[in-house]
């Protein structure tokens, strides 16, 4: 089966920055695809492109099995639809931004995933968690109190710092893609 990258780190880690650069900088005929999110949080709350739903939304695809993963983190509820798992019998790679805590309790998902961990010094996290004005001081320090929360120890996991320029960070990112695909799509865009 294809890879699955599973991107998870600490509120703050420029996640979702890192991804968004990388999907840029791969060949526009790469066979990757970057799954969206579910999530109980208003769209215009800011943040990655999501889908939102309501709490009922949710509750009634979680109970039709439309998601292939799905986690309560932050006072929200988070789904990766299923269509993940065609895409993957597809050829495609699937880039999925996840959870550190459901990882865990997944036990690595499968053979084919790849664990991906971007994370920032702690000072740097309180400093973008900041400016993103989210949510208020109190939620914003429980997310700091959680940035070092998890032992990750799944011999595949890659990390990636992301502390200096984003380009640095998605270009790493990028050159770990093209190690899981064997096609020669995946490639820097001029």
């Amino acid at each position: 089966m294809t890879p699955l990258v599973y991107v998870m780190g600490p509120s703050g880690a420029g996640k979702d920055s890192v991804m968004n650069l990388a999907r840029d900088m791969l060949a526009p005929d790469a066979p990757v695809v970057f799954a969206h999110r579910y999530i109980t949080r208003p769209a215009e709350a800011g943040g990655e492109n999501h889908i939102a739903l309501t709490q009922a939304e949710f509750a009634l695809r979680r109970e039709h099995g439309l998601f292939a993963f799905h986690w309560v983190a932050h006072g929200n509820h988070y789904g990766i639809g299923r269509e993940v798992h065609g895409w993957r019998k597809a050829g495609l790679a699937v880039v999925i931004s996840g959870s550190r805590e459901h990882f865990l309790k997944l036990g690595g998902i499968d053979d084919d995933t790849w664990p991906v961990l971007i994370t920032a010094p702690v000072a740097r996290l309180a400093e973008r968690l900041a400016a993103r004005g989210r949510e208020p001081g109190s939620a914003t320090a429980a997310r700091l109190d959680r940035s070092e929360a998890y032992d990750m120890t799944d011999p595949r996991l890659v990390t990636i710092l992301n502390d200096g320029a984003l380009e640095t960070a998605a270009q790493s990112f990028v050159s770990l893609i093209a190690r899981l695909q064997p096609s020669s799509a995946v490639r820097r865009r001029a």
